[in-house]
């Protein structure tokens, strides 16, 4: 049982502010984890929790071992320590230290009849976060990115996505290793694009499908446009001519789940 921590300066809290930035994330393959249900769901998802900081003023031992199921695991810290590790605002007062998983193309498993939904070039850890409780609701097969630089770990995805960061199937690559792959595995790709003729609700998702969306403020790259068995619009009745990117993929995902009659 390890002892109550109750210092900034303990090597551990040191550690665990040192995985806020990117750059320690990539080098220690390590990740923060912060909420019960986060936490459990990446627990049961087959992630590696290395260690388990909790409050006891704020959440017991026992509910603390409950979730992770291991109490060498779980380091007790002092109240005010606590506070300067937790990154919410209201905290549930647990903070997972977890191992980050590979993300490549190479590792997804797919029903025999997916729905994928990729992203080219995601600006926001908010947006992609949201996203990602999109992928998770509508259960589709997985979320494709199609930049080498992106950091499904940044604590506002993991954050926003409330947890399905670790219930939905990811991966990274160029646009170029995903278009071939999306050839080689016989899927087709429909292309959201400001300049498409063809309204989504149109389209016909029943096959195995990727649906592909772009930046809010530069769209799909051309390489997309070249590839895909159709471009794609949302109709737009008001002023504005393109919904926040999160938005829009809820709209054609959950479309796509409406005419497989949500299988």
């Amino acid at each position: 049982m390890h002892p109550l921590i109750t210092s900034h300066q303990n090597t551990k809290i040191k550690h665990v502010l040192s995985l806020e930035k990117h750059r320690d994330r990539q080098r220690e393959h390590q990740f923060l984890i912060e909420g019960v249900r986060e936490v459990a769901l990446a627990h049961k998802h087959g992630y590696k929790i290395i260690s388990l900081f909790f409050c006891p003023e704020i959440i017991s031992r026992q509910q603390a071992k409950d979730i992770v199921g291991d109490e060498r695991l779980l380091l007790p810290v002092e109240r005010t320590v606590f506070n300067k590790i937790a990154y919410r605002e209201s905290t549930e007062g647990i903070v997972a230290v977890a191992e980050q998983k590979s993300h490549a193309l190479s590792n997804l498993k797919l029903s025999s009849n997916p729905i994928l939904l990729v992203l080219e070039g995601v600006e926001k850890p908010g947006n992609l976060g949201a996203m990602l409780r999109t992928a998770d609701a509508a259960h589709i097969d997985a979320v494709i990115i199609c930049d080498p630089k992106t950091d499904f770990y940044n604590p506002n995805v993991v954050r926003s996505s409330v947890g399905c960061l670790f219930t939905t199937a990811t991966a990274v690559a160029t646009p170029m290793e995903v278009i071939d792959w999306l050839r080689e595995s016989k899927i087709q790709a429909f292309v959201t694009d400001l300049t498409a003729a063809v309204p989504y609700h149109t389209a016909d998702f029943t096959a195995p499908s990727a649906i592909v969306m772009g930046t809010e403020s530069t769209g799909i790259s051309e390489v997309w446009r070249e590839f895909a068995t159709a471009r794609i619009i949302i109709p737009m009745r008001g002023a504005i001519d393109s919904l926040n990117v999160s938005n829009a993929a809820a709209i054609v995902i959950f479309e796509a789940a409406r005419q497989r009659e949500f299988r």
